[in-house]
């Protein structure tokens, strides 16, 4: 497998406008590399924007999801390629699983390493693992596994992975306002500038009515809204389903008592709308 090294965080800046030239893709198997950032020091204040957006408390302590946002600048690179099988225009962000194995600090020296895997046929298209990993001083620390669906002609017979819990039910727990330009605020922390995220008018463009909320940035608000035990030793697995049409409410539904807990994101004003379901093991 070949090895590509980064000493910092790449820019995005023109990796959204070369994978929506014509032709961004020809591949059809999975690129045999890997891509790696090397001896990151994580910025405070970026740590600090992040942990105020997403409803962490302001310590030196890694938030659970925070990783990934290191990780997506080397994912969106990697999918940009021509090589890469599934073009990154339209491609959905279905299922996420994260481990963190020890607590993590703004102290802490990251390596981070990106590979995709897992190509494979689903019922109403195809689908693709990116995989992000992290040590520090040679021990793996944290991962995740983002999967990604590109819609399209699918297979009847496709395996199916694993089926989400029931979204809670009940009076919700929280009740959150999310604004227009909630995306915008998403992207310029996260680095994740796809025009879904940014207006109504760049949305439209993509086929969506308004500009959406990020997926990434609805687990970590409900994440952070369940507290501080999902930042030690910990796996969540989440299920993104209808997504969320800015600007409007939305519902945080819990299930403390379960084991894992579970928890759940709603639409306010039509409670039946599910945007997410996810389960903390901590």
């Amino acid at each position: 497998m070949a090895i590509e090294t980064y000493t910092s965080v790449p820019s995005l800046a023109g990796v959204y406008a070369r994978a929506a030239l014509p032709g961004a893709t020809s591949g059809d198997t999975i690129p045999d590399t890997t891509l790696v950032l090397t001896g990151h020091t994580v910025d405070r204040s970026h740590l600090l924007s992040y942990q105020r957006l997403c409803g962490f408390d302001g310590s030196d302590t890694l938030p659970h999801t925070y990783p990934h946002v290191l990780g997506f600048a080397l994912q969106a690179t990697l999918m940009s390629r021509k090589q890469f099988p599934l073009p990154m225009v339209g491609l959905v962000h279905v299922e996420n699983v994260i481990t963190v194995h020890r607590a993590l600090t703004a102290d802490d020296v990251l390596d981070v390493s990106v590979r995709a895997e897992g190509l494979r046929p689903h019922a109403k298209g195809r689908q693709v693992d990116l995989v992000t990993e992290v040590d520090v001083a040679g021990e793996r620390v944290w991962e995740g596994r983002s999967t990604y669906l590109k819609r399209g002609r699918g297979d009847a017979d496709a395996p199916r992975g694993e089926a989400p819990p029931a979204i809670p039910t009940g009076a919700p727990a929280a009740q959150w306002r999310l604004a227009g330009g909630l995306g915008r605020e998403y992207a310029a922390v996260s680095g994740d500038v796809n025009p879904i995220h940014l207006s109504r008018l760049t949305a439209r463009a993509m086929g969506f009515p308004s500009a959406i909320a990020h997926g990434m940035w609805t687990y970590a608000r409900v994440l952070g809204a369940i507290g501080p035990r999902s930042s030690g030793p910990s796996t969540s697995h989440v299920w993104f389903k209808k997504p969320v049409l800015l600007p409007t409410t939305v519902d945080l539904v819990l299930d403390p008592a379960a084991r894992p807990v579970v928890a759940g994101l709603r639409s306010t004003r039509k409670p039946d709308v599910e945007h997410l379901v996810l389960t903390l093991d901590a």
